[in-house]
C-alpha cells in the first residue's frame, strides 16, 4: 500500500475498532482476541506508513476532500510516525499481556482501542486544533483506564489523574487559541512560518504555557506530583500503557510546538528547560532510591528518565534532537517492559526485568546503551562538560535504584513462592526484552528514525 492509503488507515482503523467494541463485553475471550487483532491491524498500518515516509518523505490529506484549513489535516512525517509506531506497539503489548491473563472489566479492550485511536490520530494531524482533540480522547482513556479493576486506590488515582491533567488541557487550550490569535491559522506548519515573523513579546508567554501544560504530561519535575500516586494504583498493564503510550504526548508535544512551531522561543527559553531537565533527572533518581515498593521506584524512575528528553530539546540542533527521539522511543519500550515484567515472577521474568534494567541505566547490549550515547554525542556536540557528567550521573543513580529494586523482587526466597503467572504473559514480557536487545545490537533502524525526526524539526 502507499502512504496515501495507510494514512487515512492508520487512523481509521482503532476508530472503528473502538466503535465496535463500545457495547461489548470485552471479558469475553473472542472479544478480547478480536481487540487484539484490530490494533494489530492498525499497528501494522502505522509500521507500513512509517517506511512509506521514510522511503518518500512526508504524507499529507485532508480528510473528507474538503478544502485545506476547513476539514481534518492528517500529516504523517518521520517525527509523528515515530511516536505512533512505539505508542501503538507499547499498548499492543500491554493488551495482549492483559488478555492472556484474563480480562476482569467489559470496557477494557474498548476503552485500549479508543487510547490507541486518540494517541494515533494525536500523532498524525497537521493541525493545532484537532491536535487537542485527540489529546482529549486519549486522555479520557486514560482515566477510565486508570480506575481499571475499580480498588479504592485505583479510583482515587484516577481522580488525581483527571483533576491533574484536566488542568494541562485547559492550559494547552489556552495556548492554541492564543496561537491562533497571534498567527490566523491552526495549521502547525503554516503556523510555525508565521509565528516566526510575530514579536517574542507577543509569543513568549505562549510559549510558557506549551512548556507547563507538556511538562505537566511528561511528569516533569516540579509537574510531577500527580505521577507517583498514579502509577502506583494502576494495575501493571495499564501503568505501562500510561508510562509507555500516553506519556509520550509530552515529549512529543514539546518537540513538535517547542523546536517545531516556537524554535525562536524555545531558544530564548534554554536556560530555563535545561535547569527544568536538569532537576527532574536528579529529582527522579534520588526518589527512585529512597522508595521500596516497586511501582514508586519505576514512577519515579520515569520522572528521572523524562528529564534528559527535556535537556536534549533545550541543548537543540540535529544532534540533540535526534538524541531526543532516540531516547522517547527507548524509554518507552523500558517502561513498557519493567512495569509488566513488575506484575509477574519467574526466572524468564526476572531475566527480561534485568534487561529492562539494564536498559534504563544505559548498560550494552541493550538499547538504552544507544540511547545514553546519542545523549552524550549531544552534549559534546554542545560544548558542554556538566551536561556530559549530568548524565554519568544520572546513569550512575540509575544503577543505584535498578540495582536495589532487582534485588527485592528477584533475590528473596519468596520469590520462588510466589504465582509465576500464565507462560504466555511471561513469554510476551520475555519477547520485549528481546526487542530491547535486538535494538541495542542492531541500532541502525532506531538511530535513522532519530535523525530522519530531527530533519523534520530543522526544516529538512
Amino acid at each position: 500500500m502507499t502512504g496515501a492509503a495507510l494514512l487515512p488507515l492508520s487512523v481509521l482503523v482503532p476508530w472503528v475498532l473502538a466503535a465496535s467494541l463500545a457495547l461489548a463485553d470485552g471479558r469475553r475471550p473472542l472479544v478480547a482476541w478480536v481487540s487484539v487483532v484490530g490494533i494489530g491491524a492498525g499497528f501494522a498500518c502505522v509500521m507500513g506508513l512509517t517506511f512509506a515516509v521514510l522511503r518518500g518523505g512526508p504524507v499529507e490529506m485532508v480528510a473528507g476532500g474538503w478544502p485545506e484549513g476547513v476539514g481534518i489535516t492528517l500529516r504523517a512525517d518521520a517525527l509523528g510516525v515515530t511516536f505512533a509506531a512505539v505508542s501503538v506497539g507499547v499498548i499492543l503489548a500491554s493488551l495482549v499481556y492483559e488478555v492472556l491473563g484474563g480480562v476482569r472489566s467489559r470496557t477494557f479492550p474498548a476503552l485500549v482501542a479508543f487510547m490507541a485511536a486518540g494517541l494515533t490520530g494525536l500523532f498524525l494531524t497537521g493541525d493545532a486544533f484537532n491536535f487537542y482533540v485527540f489529546f482529549e480522547i486519549s486522555m479520557t482513556a486514560a482515566y477510565a483506564l486508570t480506575g481499571y479493576r475499580e480498588k479504592d486506590y485505583q479510583v482515587r488515582a484516577a481522580f488525581i489523574f483527571a483533576v491533574i491533567n484536566l488542568l494541562g488541557s485547559v492550559i494547552f487550550l489556552i495556548a492554541v487559541a492564543a496561537l491562533y490569535h497571534v498567527t490566523g491559522t491552526l495549521d502547525m506548519e503554516v503556523m510555525a512560518r508565521r509565528a516566526a515573523g510575530v514579536q517574542p513579546s507577543s509569543i513568549i508567554s505562549i510559549a510558557v504555557a506549551v512548556l507547563v501544560a507538556f511538562s505537566l504530561k511528561l511528569g516533569l519535575f516540579p509537574f510531577h506530583f500527580w505521577l507517583p500516586a498514579v502509577y502506583v494504583g494502576s494495575h501493571p498493564p495499564v501503568a505501562a500503557i500510561l508510562s509507555g503510550a500516553l506519556a509520550n504526548i509530552g515529549g512529543y508535544g514539546l518537540l513538535r510546538f517547542g523546536a517545531d512551531v516556537l524554535p525562536r522561543e524555545l531558544e530564548l527559553g534554554t536556560a530555563a528547560v535545561l535547569v527544568l531537565g536538569t532537576a527532574s533527572i536528579i529529582y527522579g533518581a534520588l526518589q527512585a532510591i529512597s522508595r521500596q515498593e516497586t511501582a514508586e521506584v519505576l514512577a519515579y524512575s520515569a520522572i528521572g528518565q523524562a528529564g534528559y528528553i527535556l535537556v536534549a530539546i533545550g541543548i537543540g540542533g540535529p544532534v540533540a534532537y535526534a538524541a531526543a527521539v532516540v531516547y522517547a522511543v527507548v524509554n518507552s519500550l523500558n517502561k513498557a517492559l519493567l512495569f509488566l515484567a513488575a506484575g509477574g515472577r519467574g526466572r524468564l521474568v526476572g531475566a527480561a526485568f534485568a534487561v529492562g534494567a539494564f536498559s534504563v541505566v544505559g548498560v550494552p547490549p541493550a538499547a538504552g546503551f544507544v540511547a545514553k550515547l546519542a545523549m552524550f554525542r549531544a552534549s559534546v556536540e554542545a560544548g558542554s562538560v556538566a551536561l556530559t557528567a549530568l548524565i554519568f550521573l544520572g546513569g550512575a543513580l540509575s544503577f543505584v535504584y535498578a540495582f536495589q529494586i532487582y534485588q527485592r523482587i528477584y533475590w528473596t526466597p519468596e520469590d520462588g513462592k510466589r504465582k509465576a503467572g500464565p507462560l504466555p504473559a511471561r513469554i510476551l514480557v520475555g519477547l520485549l526484552a528481546v526487542l530491547i536487545l535486538a535494538a541495542g545490537l542492531w541500532p541502525e533502524p532506531l538511530l535513522v528514525l532519530g535523525e530522519a525526526a530531527a530533519g523534520v524539526l530543522e526544516g529538512r
